[in-house]
């Protein structure tokens, strides 16, 4: 299984043995492991990891923390089931925090929150704040499909999309894509402005279906641009 480190600013791919010789342990032999979705990219939690733990994290598949409280080992999800499958492991350019992303069986937070950072307070108002936050919509529509993908909630569209699969998706995309091209002929904002919106909706339930991050389509264009 190879994972990752930062060398010099560039990403190094290196097996996960050698990514915890890298390891910086702190004076407790512990390291901070911040737990992030793969899929919607959504940071569900803040835990501890010793040198067993990180090892029996490799072994399993599964995060396996240290309990600090308890002072024992702590595989998650052993007891509730909401388990969490390692899909990558990330050590950061001093080597002293881990990023794992998972994929997770259910909720993170002991709560049954999705993830264990729900309390927000809004920032001072600066004139970079509309900008930093226009395209927020994005972000939180992409973690809802992929959340009513998980938990596929009776009644709601999404969860008919998704159980129809692919071809029913692909449909709507087409379906939506013409109707942005009629409301356009038609130089109508209003129409414009509303048939966009169900393209933009379809097309990420289409992304969802694929596995394919919103992130990796915004980097892509930003690839181009630099061209």
């Amino acid at each position: 299984m190879m994972e990752q480190a930062a060398n010099a600013g560039t990403t190094v791919f290196v097996p996960l043995r050698e990514l915890a010789a890298q390891i910086k342990w702190d004076e407790r032999g512990l390291v901070p492991a911040i737990v992030q979705d793969a899929s919607t990219k959504q940071v569900l939690m803040m835990a501890y990891m010793n040198e067993e733990s990180f090892r029996l994290s490799a072994e399993k598949g599964e995060t396996v923390f240290w309990s600090r409280s308890r002072n024992e080992l702590w595989h998650k999800g052993a007891t509730s089931g909401n388990t969490q499958r390692i899909a990558s492991v990330k050590l950061d350019c001093d080597g002293d925090t881990l990023l794992i992303e998972v994929i997770p069986a259910g909720p993170a937070c002991h709560t049954g929150a999705t993830t264990c950072f729900e309390r927000e307070a809004q920032a001072v108002e600066t004139p970079l704040t509309p900008s930093a936050h226009r395209f927020a919509i994005l972000d939180s529509l992409e973690r809802t499909i992929a959340q009513r993908e998980k938990d596929m909630p009776e009644g709601a569209y999404t969860t008919y999309l998704f159980d129809k699969g692919v071809d029913k998706i692909l449909k709507k995309v087409g379906e939506e894509a013409a109707e942005v091209i009629i409301a356009a002929k038609n130089r109508s904002a209003d129409e414009l402005r509303y048939e966009a919106s169900d393209l933009i909706f379809h097309l990420l339930v289409l992304l969802q279906e694929q596995k394919l991050p919103l992130d990796e389509v915004l980097q892509e264009l930003e690839r181009r641009h630099k061209k």
